[in-house]
């Protein structure tokens, strides 16, 4: 069995996540692991608390992963110090981690900052450049760029120059309302558009969160970067899909949708 290992924060609601992320692997046919950057202590309505690893307890986490079951792929979530990126780095470097997904979590759909300045200095320095791919939205792509994303055009100009300075392929997200939730993927190989269906569902949160570790899956697996993104795209459609509703602000996805057994049966 192919395994994958998430380095993120624990979202206490299950929604996104470490949990989002364990979820999302399992339901894409991988052996999960993780290695949590922070607890944080939220619900569907927001965030009320937040407690850092510290960076030595992070290092032992992932030495205990490498030296043991070895990832075929890394995704990296959240993570918002500086110290704690600079011991990623390190130890993703010491064990030459392969396949590695990074979602550079740094400013939200609203536009609200979420990491500090020294944080995304340090991302774009030492995380980026390990990344197989990375997989920012807009506001994430003009924070890297400096390129105000208003039409395709600009979207495949931010994508280029991401491409160009990091030397990673970049799935620059669309939504937040320039096009119907198409993607655009440029890597080595070229670039190409991911035809996505907007699904009239309020509940996503987490949806960052399981893109970036279904394409992780599929990495591990053996896809090419386009297949898991495709993969990985089809993947979260059905989550959204599915038309979860839980508690009273953006809900969760249903990662298990296509999960049916014996196990999951209701009495």
């Amino acid at each position: 069995m192919k395994t994958a290992l998430t380095i993120a924060g624990s979202d206490s609601s299950g929604g996104a996540g470490i949990q989002a992320d364990i979820k999302t692997m399992t339901a894409n046919g991988v052996f999960a692991m993780s290695a949590v950057t922070a607890l944080t202590a939220q619900n569907t309505t927001g965030v009320t608390g937040v407690l850092e690893s510290s960076p030595e307890f992070l290092a032992q986490q992932l030495d205990c992963i490498f030296t043991d079951i070895f990832p075929d792929a890394v995704k990296i979530g959240m993570v918002s110090s500086s110290a704690l990126i600079a011991i990623i780095a390190e130890k993703l470097t010491q064990y030459q981690a392969k396949h590695i997904v990074l979602d550079p979590v740094m400013v939200a759909t609203s536009g609200a900052r979420l990491i500090s300045p020294d944080a995304i200095s340090a991302l774009k320095e030492k995380l980026i450049p390990l990344a197989e791919v990375i997989t920012p939205n807009i506001p994430e792509a003009e924070e890297l760029t400096g390129i105000e994303i208003k039409t395709v055009a600009d979207m495949e100009q931010a994508a280029k120059q991401i491409f160009s300075a990091y030397g990673c392929a970049v799935l620059l997200k669309g939504g937040h309302s320039l096009n119907d939730a198409n993607d655009l993927l440029i890597w080595k190989d070229g670039s190409q558009w991911f035809e996505g269906k907007r699904i009239d569902n309020t509940n996503t949160h987490g949806t960052g969160c399981t893109l970036s570790s279904a394409i992780a899956s599929n990495l591990a697996k053996g896809f090419s970067l386009p297949e898991s993104v495709e993969r990985a795209k089809a993947y979260i459609s059905g989550a959204l899909g599915a038309m979860l509703n839980l508690g009273k602000g953006s809900g969760p996805m249903n990662h298990a949708f296509a999960i049916e057994n014996q196990f999951t049966e209701e009495k």
